[in-house]
């Protein structure tokens, strides 16, 4: 690889490589399409997949195409009349509402911790120590991705050497680039120490357990207890965390993912009486309509924008 192609790969955020390579497999494999591709084979994938994609995602699936026909040089075809004609009609006919994870509401999350500090006890009496580094990880996870409302693929790139936590004061979390961190020219992020549900305390714990002093915060383990210099990946966060809520013996743990934690934060910020603006601050929404869609309860909702907006 040369350099030239080394600043190419470093400009491609991680997320944005996988929702790309994801989007021409599903054209390519899943339907059986070819490449490059013409405006007519464009709509014809759009109107197979009316039905079971909402907008948004064919609109994902049409701009990863338009990328891959620019990139290899090639016309693209989903500008042409036609296919923006078929997906404005699928828009108006197939609408489908997009389905939204579940929030982890503040109970839950005490469910789930509670569920972590059983397994951590048994795990000591028996001399699992396999299974106490995997429970103080995912405790510290959870509790962390909550607090800061942070995303799957945020919480994958947290490093040892970029946080500083200190017991019952808090602590302060450096992100070098973040989805709304369009110029990754980084930001810090501040997480409180609390009575209960403590993500400073949880955080300690796990990394003076695991001896981390650098690398990932929530490295990969294996079966035999080692970690790995690699972190969870994004995709893996929401398998976690479905698999906790089961073991805390929550309802329907399938109905949650991995923004299940914004989500919850957000409502909770919201039932909690932050206004709108310091609550887009904190978890780092740019615009109004992105915090809208994590918020739940029309109330909250309607009290946070009318409070907001009273504002001199």
């Amino acid at each position: 690889m040369n350099k030239i192609d080394r600043y190419i790969q470093a400009a491609t955020r991680d997320n944005m490589q996988r929702s790309y390579q994801s989007a021409i497999k599903h054209y390519e494999v899943t339907w059986g399409g070819f490449l490059p591709a013409t405006s007519e084979s464009i709509v014809r994938y759009l109107a197979d997949f009316a039905d079971t994609l909402t907008v948004n995602t064919l609109k994902a699936r049409l701009a990863a195409l338009a990328q891959w026909h620019n990139d290899q040089g090639f016309p693209d075809p989903t500008k042409a009349p036609v296919v923006k004609k078929v997906l404005k009609g699928i828009k108006e006919l197939h609408l489908l509402k997009e389905k939204k994870a579940k929030p982890l509401q503040l109970q839950t999350l005490s469910q789930v911790v509670s569920s972590l500090d059983d397994q951590i006890s048994i795990a000591v009496r028996i001399n699992d120590q396999v299974s106490i580094y995997r429970c103080l990880r995912n405790r510290a996870l959870v509790l962390i991705g909550f607090w800061r409302g942070f995303r799957s693929d945020e919480l994958s790139r947290l490093n040892v050497d970029q946080i500083q936590a200190e017991a019952g004061k808090g602590m302060s979390i450096y992100l070098n680039r973040s989805k709304t961190d369009r110029d990754s020219s980084g930001k810090t992020f501040k997480a409180p120490a609390l009575g209960q549900l403590c993500p400073v305390t949880a955080y300690l714990e796990w990394i003076t357990s695991a001896k981390l002093e650098s690398g990932p915060a929530f490295p990969k383990i294996d079966r035999w207890g080692n970690f790995s210099d690699k972190s969870i990946t994004p995709g893996s966060i929401i398998t976690l965390l479905r698999k906790l809520l089961e073991d805390a013996n929550v309802e329907n743990p399938d109905s949650y993912s991995s923004h299940s934690l914004r989500r919850g934060y957000a409502n909770w910020a919201s039932d909690s009486g932050w206004e709108l603006k310091e609550l887009m601050e904190y978890v780092g929404w740019k615009d109004i309509k992105s915090a809208m869609r994590y918020l739940d309860n029309t109330n909250s909702t309607d009290r946070l924008f009318n409070k907001s907006r009273s504002k001199p």
